[in-house]
């Protein structure tokens, strides 16, 4: 199941096909060159960085993922959770990133 963040944070590249991009993802259609940022799902890490192609696997119908940004390409996902995690540090002093962002 997908949850998506109300305060989503999108890459420069993608904000003009935010919306259609989000469609696309939540009806289980290929999305070329997206990258979800979703909240680790191994506990010991931060976040999960996913080309938005993996949530077609089977597993992704049952598991739980809350995606809390969207890139295109993989070095902009690198660079969006960067700033994400610096905007958490300087507002906390912490990198608690699932309180900031719930």
């Amino acid at each position: 199941m997908i949850l998506w963040a109300e305060n989503l944070y999108i890459g420069k590249k993608l904000r003009r096909k935010k919306d259609s991009t989000i469609a696309s993802i939540s009806s289980r259609k290929l999305t070329p060159g997206v990258y979800c940022i979703a909240f680790a799902s191994n506990p010991d890490n931060l976040f999960d960085i996913m080309d938005a192609n993996q949530l077609l696997f089977p597993h992704y119908k049952k598991a739980e993922v809350k995606i809390v940004g969207l890139a295109k390409g993989k070095e902009e996902a690198i660079s969006l959770v960067h700033d994400m995690l610096l905007e958490v540090y300087n507002k906390t002093g912490a990198f608690n990133v699932r309180t900031y962002f719930t």
